[in-house]
């Protein structure tokens, strides 16, 4: 009842993408200054939500950019560009909106989507979905989406013992190298979507 090649090939397919270890820094410089308390909730609530976009998007992802008109290159070059605002902010160290506005913003986005649940790792899971057969395979790339969120909750909510021990400088600095690895990130997305459109034409 359970494929364990399917469960470790998008396992490890969806680490690579979603890059458990490099969110850290990017999660740290987003809820820097905030108490603990806020901090693991937006943990969580960001995992709630990359885990419900790519459930949706699994069960109903291709009706849902066919509906839209929405091709996969056009979702890239959209979660690059946002990438790149929040990019820049960190670099800039233009962040100081409203709290409560920046807690709700923080968790859904950038966190959530497009960072979590980014248009690779959505594109995966639709594949993944569509090429299981049977249901024991359906129940290995289901079970493999709910491992990599669990390492990814796990991830961001004890990075936060980081911070205890780099204090308000050494958040500074990850915050900067934060924007920078985002801007990179972000850049490449927007190369990715381009070249696929290019290929396309």
């Amino acid at each position: 009842m359970f494929d364990l090649a399917v469960f470790g090939s998008l396992f490890l397919t969806l680490f690579v993408i979603m890059d458990p270890p490099g969110i850290t820094p990017i999660f740290l410089a987003l809820t820097s200054g905030r108490p603990a308390k806020v901090q693991r909730r937006m943990a969580w609530q960001a995992v709630a939500v990359a885990f419900g976009v790519i459930t949706v998007f699994g069960i109903l992802g291709q009706q849902i950019l066919g509906y839209l008109h929405v091709s996969v290159p056009a979702l890239m070059i959209a979660g690059g560009l946002l990438l790149l605002l929040i990019a820049l902010d960190l670099l800039t160290g233009k962040t100081d909106e409203p709290k409560q506005t920046k807690d709700v913003n923080v968790a859904l986005v950038p966190l959530g989507m497009p960072l979590l649940a980014g248009p690779g790792a959505i594109v995966s899971v639709i594949l993944a979905v569509q090429h299981a057969k049977g249901v024991s395979q359906q129940i290995s790339v289901w079970a493999a989406i709910a491992a990599m969120h669990v390492v990814l909750w796990l991830t961001m909510r004890y990075s936060l013992l980081i911070i205890r021990v780099i204090k308000d400088g050494g958040v500074v600095l990850v915050t900067r190298l934060a924007g920078m690895m985002l801007s990179a990130i972000a850049v490449q997305q927007i190369i990715n979507g381009v070249t696929q459109v290019i290929r396309g034409s």
